[in-house]
């Protein structure tokens, strides 16, 4: 898939939407390690950018997107419309992170 044909608005600007084929997810589930915690932990004793959860947000997010694309090839979209990402705590430390979106199939016009 062509990922200048996901966006987070409704439509695509020279395209028009054929298909519509339902909301479509990719959904990933991480943790830091022990010692990742103690790494980010001392980072924060002195302010700052914290690396080594930006790191792991940035994979997380990254893994999720990857998960959406794979579900909407799946179903035979070219595009994806109205993209979004949710996180949300699982238990203590660990976050799930989703990607979703509308499936579509679009046309050049």
């Amino acid at each position: 898939m062509d990922t200048s044909l996901i966006t987070t608005s409704t439509a695509l600007d020279g395209y028009k939407v054929t298909r519509h084929l339902g909301v479509v997810r990719g959904i990933t589930v991480r943790s830091r390690s022990a010692l990742g915690n103690i790494a980010g932990g001392f980072q924060s004793l002195f302010g700052g950018r914290l690396s080594i959860y930006v790191e792991l947000c940035e994979n997380a997010r990254e893994e999720a997107y990857l998960l959406l694309i794979q579900h909407a090839q799946a179903i035979g979209a070219n595009a994806i419309i109205n993209m979004r990402y949710d996180a949300n705590e699982v238990m203590q430390g660990v976050t799930e992170v989703l990607a979703y979106g509308t499936a579509v199939v679009v046309e050049k016009v």
